[in-house]
């Protein structure tokens, strides 16, 4: 990236997200300030409480609001919105998912001022169907109050098109990325399994995921429980937090593997985990463009995904690791036992899944990308004069 002009004032830029929890979208824009921090004038925008990446944030100087959302449809939120954009001069609103963009969107005609504002899609449901009124609204209006709309994947780029129906001829992709640095750090497996207190004996087979019904967590143990008849010395290492554990746990105790599921719970010790790692496995039933798959590819893993929303565009099936159907568990244990019975397939699955992430999914070139679109619009602002 080009090193700032220190004449030339930070670009003033309004993030607007449902909240700043660990997640996928909200880590990318926590690495998009931290990143661009000299470079832009930030504050955060949450429709529906803070979470905890906003308190270390608050810590670094970004501001973060709560805009207190309402259940059901809220009109003062973007009020709200349009008050915080007013008083901070934002010259750029980058909201990061459908809702948050219908609430900024809405904001425009109350600000007073241009602004250029940009929509990120990341994920999407399944099944992934709106109302006629939410297609309409998008089609007539909503969509054409954006000045430009990416996507993290052709999935979610071809579902705002398809299913949300935005009138544009080409929605962009961005593609989601991650600091490969963080990866595939010196030490051995050997050595991280000890770390971790893991068996040294056991090959494991991970997934890092919050226990939510959209990662398929239920689908991954019954697969497991096929594995764990057929080779005695794997395990599941099951890593994040989240609503279903009590019922997941008692999934595991019924089919007779409480022994070898270990969950984890939510950890920073991500690499290491991976690093421990024999194969990464993501039963979801949705996706976009998996964070933590990128890290598993990253850290050298072969991975077993299913192939819904944008996987087969990250991992191409028989090159980086398998795919297997949605909610198919004898699928997914097929692929396991794949790669288990032959370890020079696995690991060269893995070294062309490294080689994949250095190549396409780098988090400085999302942000980077990001970044020359922020100046571009800014540029353009400051040169025509933003009010209206």
């Amino acid at each position: 990236m080009t090193e700032t002009n220190n004449s030339v004032a930070p670009i003033r830029v309004a993030f607007v997200l449902h909240n700043m929890q660990v997640a996928g979208a909200e880590m990318l824009v926590a690495a998009t300030i931290r990143r661009l921090r000299s470079l832009i004038d930030p504050v955060i925008l949450c429709l529906d409480g803070l979470g905890s990446l906003a308190e270390s944030l608050n810590m670094e100087g970004v501001p973060v609001v709560n805009l207190g959302r309402r259940p059901g449809f809220d009109l003062k939120v973007s009020l709200r919105v349009a008050a915080e954009v007013r008083v901070r001069r934002c010259e750029v609103v980058h909201a990061h998912q459908y809702t948050p963009f219908t609430y900024a969107a809405l904001a425009k005609p109350f600000t007073g001022f241009r602004y250029h504002l940009m929509f990120t899609e990341h994920g999407r449901h399944y099944p992934d169907v709106v109302s006629r009124k939410r297609y309409w609204s998008n089609r007539i209006f909503l969509s054409s109050l954006a000045d430009e709309v990416n996507a993290v994947c052709e999935f979610s780029s071809r579902s705002l098109k398809e299913v949300e129906g935005f009138l544009r001829a080409a929605i962009e992709i961005i593609p989601n990325g991650i600091e490969l640095a963080n990866y595939n750090l010196p030490g051995s497996a050997v050595s991280c399994k000890a770390a971790l207190g893991l068996d040294q004996k056991k090959r494991h087979i991970a997934c890092i995921a919050r226990f939510h019904p959209v990662k398929g967590h239920a689908t991954l143990i019954q697969a497991f429980s096929d594995i764990a008849r057929l080779k005695d010395d794997v395990d599941l290492l099951l890593v994040g937090g989240g609503p279903l554990r009590d019922s997941l746990e008692q999934q595991a105790k019924s089919l007779g593997i409480a022994g070898r599921v270990h969950f984890m719970g939510i950890r920073k010790d991500v690499p290491a985990i991976l690093q421990a790692t024999d194969i990464f496995v993501l039963s979801s039933i949705s996706e976009a463009a998996s964070l933590t798959l990128l890290e598993a590819m990253a850290s050298s893993v072969p991975v077993v995904v299913t192939d819904v929303g944008g996987n087969g565009e990250i991992v191409r099936n028989g090159v980086e690791g398998l795919l297997a159907p949605r909610g198919d568990a004898p699928g997914i244990a097929r692929a396991c036992l794949e790669l288990l019975s032959d370890p020079d397939r696995a690991s060269a699955m893995g070294l062309k899944g490294r080689a994949r992430v250095e190549q396409c999914f780098q988090l400085k070139n999302t942000i980077d990308e990001y970044y020359r679109r922020y100046e571009a619009a800014a540029n353009k602002l400051r040169n025509n004069g933003s009010r209206i």
